[in-house]
């Protein structure tokens, strides 16, 4: 079985099965701030593709559109539901669409920002663009928003270098 027919047989099981569960968490969104229930990111795919990538919106409306780390005080931006959200990443579930629509794949490097330049110039000299971006990868279970833009890179091209099917399933079970 090839990965793409792997990852719409798993995301679309997975959406049957967790949709209660994001019934519940798009109702909790909604009662909690006002504005939509999923927050639709500019993120860059395979081959630096722009593609829209849904979340459950954990952040207020007007929160800058940057990576987290870069708010001065990421804290006053985050909604009362947000916290459990990110904390949990609970928040992601809705990437269930990208990978059933092949913009994603469970496993691969974080779709960047459409504004992270540095990061998408890095990951284009090294080949990395060429990966479907995942809803995991190497470098969430390595230490996620904790390490640096070199060390993500660097295990994003670890992954490019040796990915296979059960180097995927590591993944995913480290990511649990």
């Amino acid at each position: 079985m090839t990965k793409k027919l792997l990852d719409f047989c798993l995301s679309f099981f997975a959406l049957v099965v967790l949709s209660p569960v994001m019934l519940l968490i798009g109702c909790l969104v909604s009662l909690s701030s006002t504005g939509p229930i999923l927050y639709w990111s500019d993120r860059v795919g395979r081959n630096n593709e722009i593609f829209k990538m849904p979340k459950f919106r954990s952040m207020l409306i007007d929160t800058p559109s940057v990576a987290t780390d870069l708010l001065t005080n990421p804290e006053e931006w985050v909604t009362p539901i947000g916290i459990l959200l990110r904390k949990t990443s609970l928040d992601e579930l809705p990437q269930m669409w990208s990978i059933l629509t092949g913009k994603m794949s469970f496993v691969g490097p974080r779709p960047a920002l459409f504004n992270q330049y540095d990061l998408i110039e890095r990951r284009t000299k090294a080949g990395v663009h060429a990966l479907l971006p995942g809803l995991t990868g190497l470098a969430q279970i390595k230490g996620r928003d904790h390490i640096s833009l070199d060390e993500k890179l660097s295990l994003d091209i670890e992954y490019l270098k040796t990915r296979s099917f059960l180097f995927d399933l590591y993944i995913i079970a480290k990511t649990f």
